[in-house]
């Protein structure tokens, strides 16, 4: 499974759990920035996933036998975060290219959806399938997909203790103002922990994953 294409960073300055007192942007005491820390889980693409390029005959890998190429886009997500389950619905369209026009013809293309923790652990993944409809004599078509995660709101919830590390005042000029909490391993890593991504992607061949890196 690649890694997320857009991968989890751990911003540099101060954050703060959804609720808390800070708005998105402001500027704190000791000069750093403030933003909100959401329960809910980044929605991306997965490295290396968002195309795919299908060949007739299957075997060759030459521009002629190029036979449809489709692209996964337009990736936005919902998430309801009321219960004590984080549900995330993801919706994309997938935007396909054929070759041969001459007859209709359905193309089906696999995708999945998994879940990605602290941008590298893959806790969860599911498969599902868009079928894109050529009329006879149509180059391009579309689908839409859909695709859902869930995650336990315990396990994306930040401790008492770290959050109080994350959220307490530092006076200007004081011993440790100028000490980003993140840069304690024991932070870092709780909130690296309690940080999740919700990724698609066409599910891929090992053959077809090797095309797309290497092309």
């Amino acid at each position: 499974m690649p890694v997320t294409a857009r991968k989890i960073a751990v911003p540099a300055f101060l954050l703060l759990l959804a609720g808390g007192c800070a708005h998105t942007g402001e500027f704190d005491e000791t000069g750093g920035i403030t933003a909100i820390r959401s329960a809910c889980p980044t929605v991306g693409i997965a490295a290396a996933t968002g195309d795919v390029t299908l060949f007739d005959p299957p075997a060759s890998r030459e521009a002629a036998a190029i036979d449809v190429v489709a692209d996964m886009t337009n990736v936005r997500g919902s998430c309801s975060d009321a219960t004590n389950d984080i549900v995330t619905t993801v919706n994309f369209e997938i935007r396909a290219r054929r070759t041969n026009t001459a007859a209709p013809r359905d193309v089906d293309f696999p995708y999945f959806i998994s879940v990605v923790r602290g941008g590298t652990a893959v806790v969860a993944k599911q498969i599902g399938h868009v079928v894109v409809h050529f009329n006879a004599g149509q180059d391009r078509a579309s689908a839409t997909g859909q695709a859902t995660s869930t995650i336990a709101r315990a396990a994306a919830t930040l401790s008492p203790e770290v959050r109080k590390k994350l959220t307490e005042k530092r006076k200007a000029g004081g011993q440790d103002a100028a000490v980003d909490p993140l840069t304690r391993p024991d932070v870092r890593q709780a909130v690296l922990r309690a940080t999740f991504e919700a990724l698609v992607g066409f599910q891929l061949t090992d053959d077809q994953l090797k095309y797309n890196a290497t092309r």
